[in-house]
């Protein structure tokens, strides 16, 4: 159950990878016409004002359909066999649901309590999505029809039906399913969604007053969760759903981002939902605190090692929010010490709550100068300020805590080992269960072509693991190649995996995440297509 939970898990990120670019347009587009910031240039209907309008209202395409991008990508992840016929039916499904309700409440939308008259958008409960009127499910309508077409099609896409009926076999058989089961989904959805949508009003004021205790349990349990996958599941009702805000933090940020730079009120007035997306700064400041605490506990002969090992991965961590490869190196030398990482993480963000500090910010500094800072500098810089310093007074905290700690306990992370080979490789060892991680020297050969060497990779994973009989499932996330295997005692070392340039490896009975990096996804195709030659 835990494996296909973090599978769903790691389906859900597919789409959310595609938000920060277009986040980051959207910020740069309301800066460039904001008269704050560049004068009579950003005055309406000049050819600068013009321009960058066009560019920011192509920006929103993700945000505007955030749903649409939840069906697809499920079946991306989540498909057993033919992925893209998967996003089509469930595409068509998920529409075919959509104009059942759109009849459905104009037929009788006073019998379900909502009035179908009101124009979409607002607190009208209802939605436009792709053109068609409905209730707004959000991305957890979409979830959930998506899911039950990846159900339909994993287990009847292949299904034979008689030669006279063959022209209804693959998708065109799971869309004929699909079609008579979101009959009485959409008519149940009718019934019941308009009372959910009154539950969430009440959990969106509940969660908006809870205050600081609320952001602490929040990015408390978005940081511990990670090891498990299940951190998904915590941030994507906040940053993209309904928990604190119709549409999410991110969408409801952006569509206000205008107002609220040329406002002089304080933001967290403006937004104090924008609690429940601080869990970025964890990422900003705690990793170049973990990583100076590492350097300096290191053997005085190894530093120099330690320190060409960890300015990359801290780098990455700080600029672009990827944790990984940083966090693994020492998860599983001591749990304990990743447990205070979170609380760590979660004092911090109750901390810059408290003093007013609000916004969208669940990714590295990249995110955090283009989406908040440079944005609402001109009349909010004195938050931007108190972040700064609170910031850097917990990055200071991290160093010595995780100092006082590692020395404490004799924790053996990167360079603490006298075997010097270990230090190299800056790979933990086996301390808790079945896991392990660590982190490999970042740097491969540059005589191949990228292709080549995703290749080469690839090889060497479905080599390690026992080959492609022992594979069941195949998927990933936005760094982790995640893998069901059959049979666990088929997997090789740790040192297997490192052979392809794997930066540690994750095992939970027959689960097994190899950590790869941001080349995730072309590796996985390229192991997909290998287990179709080898097959």
């Amino acid at each position: 159950m835990m494996e296909k939970i973090q599978r769903f898990g790691g389906a859900m990120f597919t789409p959310v990878l595609l938000f920060s670019f277009a986040g980051i347009m959207v910020s740069i587009a309301i800066v460039l016409t904001n008269p704050l910031l560049v004068g009579t240039l950003a005055t309406k209907g000049t050819l600068w004002y013009n321009f960058w309008k066009i560019v920011e209202n192509g920006s929103w395409t993700v945000f505007n359909n955030m749903e649409l991008l939840f069906v697809i990508g499920l079946p991306i992840g989540l498909a057993k066999t033919a992925n893209a016929r998967a996003v089509m039916e469930a595409v068509v499904t998920y529409l075919t649901f959509n104009y059942f309700i759109n009849t459905m409440l104009q037929l009788s939308g006073s019998s379900f309590g909502v009035n179908f008259k009101q124009a979409a958008g607002g607190d009208s409960g209802l939605k436009l999505i792709a053109g068609i009127k409905t209730l707004d499910t959000g991305i957890i309508g979409a979830i959930f029809i998506s899911a039950l077409v990846v159900y339909l099609h994993n287990r009847y896409f292949e299904k034979k039906l008689p030669d006279f009926l063959g022209i209804f076999q693959g998708s065109s058989y799971v869309v004929v399913l699909g079609f008579f089961l979101m009959l009485p989904v959409a008519l149940l959805t009718c019934f019941i969604w308009p009372k959910v949508q009154l539950g969430i009003g009440s959990l969106q004021a509940l969660l908006a007053t809870s205050g600081v205790v609320g952001v602490w349990i929040y990015t408390f349990l978005e940081r511990i969760l990670i090891p498990t996958g299940l951190h998904h599941f915590v941030y994507t009702p906040f940053v993209f759903g309904p928990a604190v805000v119709e549409g999410g933090i991110t969408q409801y940020w952006f569509a206000h981002l205008n107002e609220f730079s040329h406002s002089t009120k304080a933001l967290k007035t403006l937004f104090p939902e924008g609690g429940f997306a601080l869990h970025g700064n964890s990422k900003v400041f705690g990793a170049p605190g973990i990583a100076a605490a590492f350097y300096f506990t290191a053997r005085p002969e190894n530093r120099k090692k330690v320190l060409s090992m960890l300015i990359p991965v801290t780098l990455t961590a700080v600029l672009s929010g990827i944790t990984e490869p940083l966090e693994f190196t020492f998860l599983f030398l001591s749990p304990p010490l990743f447990a205070i990482h979170a609380v760590l993480a979660a004092t911090l963000a109750a901390t810059l709550y408290t003093f007013g500090v609000v916004g969208d910010m669940g990714g590295g500094l990249i995110d955090l100068l283009t989406r908040n800072w440079i944005p609402v500098f001109s009349n909010h810089a004195g938050m931007v300020v108190t972040h700064i310093v609170i910031g850097l007074i917990f990055t200071l905290i991290w160093f010595v805590v995780f100092k006082f700690l590692i020395e404490k306990f004799n924790i053996m992370t990167p360079g603490r080992d006298l075997d010097q080979e270990a230090d190299i490789k800056l790979y933990s060892k086996q301390d808790y269960k079945d896991k392990q991680a660590g982190k490999a020297p970042a740097s491969q050969s540059q005589a191949q072509s990228p292709n080549e060497q995703y290749r080469k990779q690839a090889a060497i994973y479905l080599e390690a693991v026992g080959g492609k009989d022992n594979v069941e499932k195949v998927n990933n996330c936005a760094t982790r190649l995640r893998l069901t295997v059959k049979d666990p005692s088929l997997v090789g070392s740790d040192a297997a995996f490192k052979a392809g340039g794997a930066h540690g490896v994750v095992r939970k009975g027959n689960a097994l995440q190899v950590i790869v990096g941001l080349d995730v996804p072309q590796v996985k195709e390229q192991f997909e297509e290998l287990m179709k030659i080898n097959g």
